[in-house]
């Protein structure tokens, strides 16, 4: 492979100055440079934000655009090789220019509504407000008070494809035929990405490849027919969606000017981060018009599960400027932080480059990246976006962590008691109410988000016995 093309395995990689968002040909896709100054709480062994606190906030322009260059703080920028930075350059221009453009919001906005369903609607979950304030009657010796927080579902999963996907592929697909790019790239992990890339290039007469890891093929199988049903080539790769997006990257490196790297989470090198999440801002948006429109004010905490971030940005960027509202991320602990198998890269992780931007990764002494579990296929990336590694160092935002088990009887909760089929990256924020709900003052509005169905997970609740394998 020639030094212009971008490096997935190797050798551990010399440190790079952390303010140098223009290193050209030291950092690979696959390998991360790790950073060795330690400032998160988690990793200096301080505790962090209560369940009943509000972090504090620092500069607000920081918080809603970055600086302008991919920059949040020390996190983002573009570590890519020099055959990518004009190609990065034309996708900036693009995407600043569509965000004026009244012919390209139009053709997107009534793509929303008509196409992919939205406004998505925002539920309350009464019954699970009422499993809780059960608890609590319980918990406090049957006083038979009925306080407690109101719950509220924004229903993501009843978006076109199942899942906020939907949201960016189609935003940047168009992008891409404005580009004059014939062929779409992605890589995808749950196959959520992959189905709504694939939907959206039906759609818009686009050839769509999608590369996934073989682990992934095997657990959502249902995902990979409907991406080929939908038109799609989809590439298997040896190992997870680390590999496979990896492997996508390079192939856009080699097809750049055909081909669109249609990006579905917010990690990689700007402008692919700020673009996921302002084309996925259109969650919290709503939500702040529905909270309006249903309560008369805000939600008083958002949760969302963490994976690298997409759905928890686009729950959060919205009201990132309002000191009232509490932001909540959830990430996968897995079998335990413990146990070396989990996706909890802002609990245990380290500072370092990978993918193209400076964020919180997992990785070993020797900065190689570590393989990440979790039993929401979607989860298991081994880092964050910037802005979410911004969100957890600046304090703005909060970041715990749920187990696979929590995570499936979340699952089972909310399906039995709601009727919804959460997905499981989802159920990790759902999870996360067990200990939340009771911080809470009577008459808070919690907002979760369920950012996608759970259809697809059938197979490893089948597997892991939570469902029987016979229907009779």
């Amino acid at each position: 492979m020639s030094s212009s093309k971008i490096q997935v395995r190797g050798q551990p990689l010399p440190r790079v100055p952390a303010r140098n968002h223009r290193m050209i040909n030291s950092v690979g896709c696959g390998v991360s440079i790790k950073r060795h100054h330690l400032v998160s709480n988690v990793l200096s062994g301080k505790s962090g934000p209560t369940l009943g606190s509000v972090p504090t906030r620092t500069d607000e322009s920081q918080f809603l655009s970055g600086d302008g260059n991919g920059r949040f703080g020390r996190f983002g920028g573009k570590f890519v090789p020099e055959t990518l930075m004009s190609r990065l350059r034309d996708l900036e221009d693009a995407f600043n220019f569509v965000l004026s453009d009244h012919e390209f919001q139009e053709e997107l906005t009534t793509a929303l509504r008509d196409y992919v369903g939205r406004e998505t609607p925002l539920y309350f979950a009464g019954r699970l407000t009422e499993h809780y304030k059960n608890l609590a009657r319980t918990t406090e010796g049957g006083g038979g008070q009925s306080g407690g927080p109101e719950i509220y579902l924004k229903r993501e999963d009843l978006s076109h494809c199942g899942s906020h996907k939907i949201n960016n592929a189609l935003a940047q697909a168009i992008i891409a035929r404005r580009l004059g790019c014939s062929r779409v790239v992605a890589a995808t992990g749950a196959g959520q990405h992959g189905v709504a890339t694939a939907a959206a290039c039906a759609k818009l007469s686009l050839e769509c490849t999608v590369f996934m890891g073989t682990t992934d093929i095997e657990k959502q199988m249902s995902n990979v027919l409907s991406m080929k049903l939908l038109g799609a080539q989809v590439i298997s790769v040896e190992g997870t969606f680390k590999d496979a997006s990896s492997e996508a990257i390079r192939n856009w490196v080699e097809n750049l000017y055909s081909t669109y790297y249609l990006s579905g989470t917010v990690v990689g090198p700007h402008p692919c981060p700020i673009m996921v999440r302002e084309f996925q801002s259109v969650i919290g948006k709503e939500t702040r018009s529905q909270a309006n429109q249903l309560w008369g004010g805000k939600p008083d905490v958002l949760v969302a599960c963490v994976g690298s971030g997409s759905n928890a940005l686009g729950l959060f960027h919205e009201f990132v400027g309002d000191e009232d509202v509490r932001l909540v991320g959830v990430e996968a602990a897995g079998l335990g932080l413990d146990s070396g198998k989990h996706s909890a890269t802002l609990a245990v992780g380290d500072i370092g480059v990978y993918h193209g931007a400076m964020s919180y990764l997992l990785q070993d002494d020797q900065g190689q990246i570590l393989k990440p579990h979790s039993v929401g296929v979607g989860l298991e990336y081994p880092g964050v976006g910037p802005e979410i590694s911004f969100l957890k160092e600046s304090g703005r935002a909060e970041f715990y962590t749920a187990t696979d088990q929590e995570a499936i009887q979340a699952c089972m909760r909310l399906s039995r008691l709601e009727g919804i089929i959460p997905a499981l990256e989802a159920s990790h924020a759902l999870a996360f109410l067990d200990k939340l709900v009771p911080t809470l003052r009577d008459g808070a509005k919690v907002v979760v988000n369920c950012s996608g169905r759970g259809d697809k997970d059938l197979e490893t609740l089948i597997q892991r016995g939570i469902l029987p394998s016979s229907p009779c």
